[in-house]
């Protein structure tokens, strides 16, 4: 599984947790340096506080394109430590 912004793999792993049809990367599996935190804010019921980042490949910037749930609520928290990606950047 791979996430990919102007053919660029932001992450690519074996490991992925699926939650809601979102494929969630091990923050290990992703290059963070095409990351910046975003002001966005959000709170899903039973997630949690989602935090949210922009993605730069080169001039090209994408708002908004992944987003993390730093400490999710019990209900899901294998996904802490994991970025998901906006659907249409994921490559199966």
């Amino acid at each position: 599984m791979k996430a990919v912004y102007q053919n660029t793999v932001l992450a690519e792993s074996e490991g992925t947790e699926v939650v809601e049809n979102n494929h969630y990367f091990p923050r290990e599996d992703v290059k963070l340096e095409y990351f910046t935190k975003s002001d966005k804010e959000y709170t899903c019921p039973w997630k949690g506080e989602a935090t949210y980042y922009h993605i730069k490949v080169g001039e090209d910037r994408l708002e908004n394109g992944a987003w993390s749930y730093e400490n999710p609520k019990e209900a899901a928290k294998e996904i802490a430590g994991h970025m998901c990606f906006e659907s249409d950047l994921i490559e199966k």
